[in-house]
């Protein structure tokens, strides 16, 4: 049986880490051609057999569309990096979790250089939906690209005409989602060495009602100590966003620093320790790499 059809339109991607390599991975499932990957990490992009460019510029001037999937601390640099490579006017599709004011700088440099800013605000973890997480779109030219994107069923809305505004979802749930990670990882952590987890959990799902208090729990928790460092820069990002509000972003900045801790136990703990499924060992576990840790 033969496959699908190849797409005429080529991709290229910046920045090859948990979202580059799925966006990728999932093109290559629609029979999409990437015709170029830039990222620091050139191991990685030799072992994943792709094109690896010797730059973002290079990367950008073979394709039609351009994923810019850095981390936040990056993201700035990475558009910057395309000048020089989209001459041909395409779209530069920039699902970073930066700032309103990052994502407004990123455009003014693409646009100058002759590409078409596309900002994408992604909604959800990549993971489970990988190329198809839903994503609030803006900017002037997000509506073509929604139309150029229609073979590949993904789910997009376009939010706003405006860059930044899309982001400004983003930044400001974000405050919300990383927050309980960060509130429900030290909660916990200290009903646990008090011995009334379960007492605080059942309190939990009296205030907050939900059907399985333990499991979100340890859900929360274990991505905390996976991508706390990633988690902490878009919370830095987030804490911008809300100084520029005019508000100061007392809670946002603890966020980022609770995941920072978090990820730093992570690693601390091992691969066996953070895969298991149940809550009171992942919390032994981490009370232990903080024991460690210590002395």
């Amino acid at each position: 049986m033969s496959g699908p059809a190849p797409n005429a339109t080529r991709f290229a991607i910046i920045g090859f880490g948990e979202v580059g390599g799925i966006f990728a991975r999932d093109l290559r499932a629609d029979s999409a051609a990437i015709s170029g990957i830039h990222d620091t990490a050139g191991a990685a992009l030799e072992r994943a057999g792709t094109l690896a460019c010797p730059n973002a510029a290079e990367a950008a001037s073979r394709a039609d569309v351009v994923f810019l999937s850095v981390t936040a601390g990056s993201a700035l640099e990475a558009a910057q990096s395309l000048v020089g490579g989209l001459a041909h006017a395409p779209f530069v599709v920039d699902v970073n979790s930066v700032s309103p004011a990052a994502k407004q700088a990123a455009a003014r440099s693409v646009e100058a250089a002759g590409g078409r800013y596309v900002e994408a605000a992604v909604m959800a973890s990549v993971p489970p939906k990988g190329l198809r997480s839903p994503m609030l779109l803006g900017g002037p030219h997000a509506a073509a690209f929604m139309e150029l994107m229609a073979p590949f069923g993904m789910d997009l809305k376009l939010y706003s005409a405006e860059i930044g505004k899309a982001s400004s979802v983003k930044m400001c749930r974000s405050v919300m989602v990383k927050g309980l990670e960060a509130l429900t990882t030290e909660c916990m952590l200290a009903a646990r060495h008090y011995g009334v987890e379960a007492d605080v959990l059942r309190s939990l799902s009296d205030t907050l009602p939900h059907e399985n208090w333990p499991g979100l729990a340890r859900y929360v928790i274990s991505r905390a100590l996976l991508h706390g460092k990633r988690r902490a820069e878009e919370m830095r990002e987030v804490a911008r966003a809300v100084e520029e509000a005019g508000i100061e972003p007392l809670a946002s900045r603890a966020i980022a620093a609770r995941q920072d801790w978090a990820w730093k136990q992570g690693q601390a703990m091992g691969a066996d320790a953070l895969a298991t499924p149940e809550l009171e060992p992942l919390l032994d576990a981490l009370s232990k790499a903080m024991r460690h840790k210590s002395t």
